[in-house]
């Protein structure tokens, strides 16, 4: 089992810059494919990026592909997401995920373990 605790949310202008983290507890996060998911108000949650067990393979959303980067650091039980040139449809809370299953992995009921959420705001 995984527990995730994602942080580095908060406020920020359009064409601004944030870094995710989101930070695993437990020996066997190399074990896992993780991945980025997001939820604006109103909206069904919706995937943003994955990265494989070793970090070599990743995957995006289109909204998002050019602009935001996934990569893990598997000694320090880290995955990361650099978002950058945000823009106010980035707004959302981004959740952490965490899968047993191989290869890339895109689909939310895929996943088996979520963190609790952080908030991103993209002012105009």
């Amino acid at each position: 089992q995984v527990q995730l605790v994602e942080s580095g949310g908060g406020l920020v202008q359009a064409g601004g810059s944030l870094r995710l983290s989101c930070a695993a507890s437990g020996r066997t996060f190399s074990t896992y494919a993780m991945a980025w998911f997001r939820q604006a108000p109103g909206k069904e949650r919706e995937f943003v990026a994955t990265i494989t067990r070793s970090g070599r393979v990743t995957s995006y959303a289109d909204s998002v592909k050019g602009r935001f980067t996934i990569s893990r650091d598997n000694a320090r039980n880290t995955v990361y997401l650099q978002m950058n040139s945000l823009k106010p449809e980035d707004t959302a809370v981004y959740y952490c995920a965490a899968t047993t299953t191989i290869g890339v992995v895109t689909g939310g009921r895929e996943y088996n373990y979520w963190g609790q959420g952080t908030q991103v705001t993209v002012s105009s």
